[in-house]
């Protein structure tokens, strides 16, 4: 059996005291606002990668980074990390750590993984080797064997093994950060939470500005950007994370950081967002969704066409959303939308900092105005570029 890179006294209640390699993830692209993120936290990261960051720091510091953290999607906080050639020695190394002190007999835990292992079909089946060895390590330890299934909301174990390299987190977070708990009706092809806040970073808009976005759909956009405007954080809308579940847990560390995020609200006046759309279904669902966000006041909705939402003369940003259409074959009306928004930008908006966006290059084309910069970002697994338009001073009327 491999020897396991491990300090056996992280298996006591001082746990969540100790320093350990954390690893934050994130959807492709949002890389550099999640690292910015940790940094304004005052983390130092140790190494960036494109789907996240990797840290030295406790448990406790973790439960800071999930409340906090609006570009995440998991925060890993490392066990062991060892050599597993096949699924048995997985088991073996896997069963020789102290889960007794980690997880409670009469709990519940879950384990997914990021498998690639020759030896195995599925990374189905390095989870069930990962919660056999679990389960029948507490077992001989307690008598008791704790439940296990595919739900989040409880313990979750995470496994990273690649070749022969195999790395045991405990997943802090339990289900996505990217999902930030006011979005109870997502719409019609909805922007992440997580991705939208990126969007809203990228744009480098002050929060002091108007932040304006038609076709706003189900909102996010113009909710992230009154959420950053008054530095809500996403813990101020959640009350259930993995590290809840772990033993050695002091839930008065929890309410401290949220007693620190409420306190972080400012109560200044927003500055003026304002979404429309013409859809009077996305508009209700918008609004919806800013009032659980608690934000609803500070957005003004309106049902319009785009060319009609009201542009304050004091310049700020300007963020479309439109329907992408598909890549192979352009829609004819899509091409009239596209060329409408750029029109629309030129006369209506100048002073503005313009985005659109997209992902399809080919309607991107008939907008009309040549983008001064274009930033990468994926939804879902569509590549889509942030397209950036300084939109020159000149007389305009709302």
């Amino acid at each position: 059996m491999a020897t396991i890179i491990t300090n056996f006294a992280l298996y006591t209640m001082q746990v969540f005291n100790t320093p350990k390699k954390v690893i934050v993830t994130c959807n492709k692209r949002l890389s550099p606002y999640l690292q910015q993120e940790i940094q304004d936290l005052g983390f130092t990261v140790k190494r960036s990668f494109s789907t996240g960051a990797e840290l030295f720091i406790s448990l406790d510091d973790c439960i800071k980074l999930n409340l906090n953290l609006r570009c995440a999607s998991q925060v890993l906080y490392s066990v062991a990390a060892f050599k597993a050639a096949d699924a048995n020695e997985l088991y073996k190394e896997v069963y020789a750590l102290e889960w007794e002190s980690l997880i409670e007999s009469t709990g519940y835990f879950s384990v997914n993984s990021n498998v690639n292992n020759e030896t195995i079909s599925t990374p189905l089946f390095a989870n069930l080797k990962v919660k056999d060895a679990i389960v029948d390590r507490i077992k001989l330890k307690k008598g008791i064997r704790p439940n296990s299934g595919s739900e989040l909301d409880k313990t979750v174990v995470h496994l990273y093994w690649q070749e022969q390299d195999a790395e045991i987190y405990l997943d802090t977070s339990g289900e996505t950060l990217a999902k930030h708990g006011y979005r109870k009706l997502p719409g019609k092809a909805p922007m992440l939470e997580a991705l939208a806040s990126g969007v809203v970073y990228a744009t480098a808009w002050d929060g002091k500005t108007p932040f304006i976005n038609p076709m706003c759909g189900s909102g996010t956009l113009a909710i992230e950007a009154a959420l950053i405007a008054t530095q809500r954080h996403p813990g101020l809308y959640r009350m259930n994370y993995a590290f809840m579940h772990i033993l050695g847990y002091q839930e008065e560390i929890f309410f401290e950081n949220r007693r620190q995020l409420k306190a972080k609200v400012k109560k200044d006046p927003a500055p003026p967002i304002i979404a429309t759309d013409i859809s009077e279904e996305a508009v209700r669902i918008a609004e919806m969704n800013a009032k659980t966000a608690g934000v609803d006041r500070l957005i003004t909705f309106a049902i319009c066409d785009f060319e009609e939402t009201p542009v304050p003369e004091t310049p700020g940003v300007i963020a479309f959303n439109p329907e992408y259409g598909e890549r192979l074959g352009v829609h004819s009306k899509l091409e009239v939308t596209y060329k409408r928004m750029g029109d629309f930008m030129k006369q209506r908006c100048k002073g503005y900092n313009g985005y659109i966006f997209t992902g399809n290059p080919d309607l991107a084309k008939k907008i009309g105005l040549r983008a001064s910069r274009k930033v990468e970002f994926y939804n879902g697994k569509l590549d889509c570029r942030l397209l950036e338009y300084e939109l020159y001073d000149g007389t305009r009327r709302n």
